[in-house]
């Protein structure tokens, strides 16, 4: 039954429709025993990033970033909760080191690895645009606005673009007000999972 679960959250038929998560995640989240509704959350945001890096690809085509590193990080962000399942529906931090650390064990690259550690430590000046997206997708999946971490995003799509940072905060603004519209949706999709198998 869990498996069936999971694999629903991972790649079924959704609603809101969302892209599956790539093969080797659910793969991985398989093998890790994970809950269906960390697969459901980590679905959402995969999605979310797949919007994001989509609109700054075409809002912004000088702006070079690693599409697919965002993307893989999106997807992984949480996988140390498959460790910390109490912070699937509570506080702590407890699954960023351990996500990380469980993504080098199993054969990913630290480059990879490290949006399991830094996808809530965007204020560090040593995180780039790969990891702020992910923040970002981490974010706004569930309509949740984050000031500090938007200008941040803000502040690398002037510099490529030559733009003044509020023009590219109204770009920004207007992208993040549409995916969140349908936040109530994906919110629901990832409660119709339970946490435990």
């Amino acid at each position: 039954m869990a498996n069936t679960l999971l694999s629903r959250a991972a790649s079924g038929i959704a609603d809101p429709a969302l892209l599956p998560l790539p093969a080797r995640v659910a793969a991985l989240l398989s093998d890790l025993g994970s809950p269906p509704r960390l697969a459901a959350h980590l679905r959402a945001v995969h999605d979310v990033a797949h919007q994001l890096v989509d609109w700054v690809e075409r809002h912004c085509p000088a702006l070079i970033f690693d599409r697919e590193a965002v993307l893989f990080g999106a997807a992984t962000h949480d996988v140390g909760k498959t460790v910390h399942v109490a912070e699937l529906s509570g506080p702590g931090s407890a699954h960023e080191e351990a996500g990380q650390a469980l993504l080098i064990g199993h054969g990913f690259s630290p480059e990879l690895a490290r949006f399991a550690a830094t996808h809530a430590s965007w204020a560090d000046a040593r995180v780039g645009l790969e990891d702020l997206l992910v923040s970002l997708a981490d974010k706004i999946w569930k309509n949740k606005r984050v000031p500090d971490l938007e200008d941040l995003v803000v502040a690398h799509l002037a510099r490529a673009t030559g733009r003044a940072p509020w023009e590219e905060f109204i770009a920004l603004d207007g992208l993040l007000a549409l995916i969140g519209d349908a936040a109530d949706e994906r919110l629901a999709f990832q409660a119709s999972f339970p946490i435990h198998g």
